[in-house]
């Protein structure tokens, strides 16, 4: 099991976001995370990281723990748990404006993942985004939101993460670098990285990713594979408003 989540509960100072949240990834599948906004996504995704602390909600119920790749990592740091073998594309994206593409890609170069079945570096990103390898010069406030959303990938996948996960994977992109950005997880997926990424587009998602896992106010509603949320239509439309 590469990822398990034990009654997670968190928030922001005095305000509970998440409750009682328990999931599973195993080691080469691709989840889902999915909800409407202010459903917990982001909370959820910060919490894995160790940017927020867990909270016990409740005296009754048992306390949280998170466990990576067999390792209590409850309590560690974002720096720690990242050395780790987990990766983040965050929302945002959050491209240096003062370092180039290349620079980008060579800065964060590591080797987190020594069982992984292909090694990534600038040069295999580039494969994988040809358009990156024509801006290898420009500064990472030059790119367009879809050019800047590869770099924000593919500076995760040069730390050769044992765990990739995409917040808002396609928000805001155009309809042709979504679908990039799609077969650019199909792929990996076919590598055997596992991911855990979180986007709205639910049709698309269910063509590639094994299991899915739905937030409602800040609690897990249903979790099941993809031909069952394809199957059951309600499930869109109580709780991710399509």
């Amino acid at each position: 099991m590469m990822l398990r989540a034990e009654h997670l509960s968190s928030g922001y100072d005095m305000s509970q976001v998440l409750f009682d949240v328990s999931f599973e990834i195993a080691a080469g599948e691709v989840v889902t995370l999915l909800g409407r906004n202010g459903m917990g996504k982001t909370t959820l995704v910060r919490t894995l990281f160790g940017e927020l602390p867990l909270k016990q909600h409740n005296a009754d119920m048992p306390e949280g723990a998170l466990y990576f790749t067999g390792q209590n990592v409850t309590g560690w740091t974002p720096d720690r748990i990242a050395r780790s073998g987990m990766a983040i594309v965050p929302e945002g994206r959050q491209c240096f404006p003062n370092l180039t593409v290349r620079e980008h890609l060579t800065a964060f170069a590591d080797q987190r993942n020594p069982g992984a079945q292909e090694l990534w570096d600038a040069d295999k990103v580039f494969e994988l985004f040809p358009r990156l390898r024509e801006r290898a010069r420009n500064m990472g406030n030059q790119l367009s939101g879809g050019e800047q959303q590869m770099l924000a990938i593919g500076r995760a996948l040069v730390t050769n993460p044992r765990l990739l996960i995409l917040d808002e994977a396609t928000e805001g992109l155009a309809p042709l670098v979504r679908e990039e950005i799609w077969q650019c997880l199909s792929r990996l997926q076919r590598c055997g990285q596992t991911i855990l990424v979180i986007d709205k587009y639910v049709d698309r998602l269910i063509r590639f990713a094994d299991r899915h896992i739905i937030l409602e106010r800040g609690r897990i509603v249903w979790q099941g594979h993809s031909r069952a949320l394809d199957e059951d239509r309600s499930l869109w439309t109580r709780y991710l408003g399509v």
